[in-house]
């Protein structure tokens, strides 16, 4: 493997493990959501740079699902919290 995508999956498991950090120790229900939310597009870019690495595309249209089901429930709890009228 390239030293390159070495350095950019260690700069996806730095963030992975980052927002882990927050998604178990956020203080409220937003800032949980958000580390999932954070979490989650990390792993999109996990597998994105796995779909480069093995020259496979079929891996994007798996990351782009992902992505876009995480927006969309981004979104929900987004309209949750403002009804709920939490900051």
């Amino acid at each position: 493997m390239p030293a390159f995508l070495t350095t950019l999956l260690a700069g996806v498991v730095l963030a992975m493990g980052l927002a882990s950090l927050r998604l178990l120790r956020g203080p409220t229900l937003a800032d949980r959501v958000l580390a999932l939310d954070v979490l989650v597009i990390a792993a999109v870019g996990g597998v994105a740079l796995l779909a480069w690495q093995t020259s496979r595309a079929v891996f994007l249209d798996v990351a782009v699902a992902v992505a876009m089901v995480t927006f969309i429930s981004a979104v929900a709890l987004a309209w949750y919290l403002e009804q709920r009228g939490e900051p």
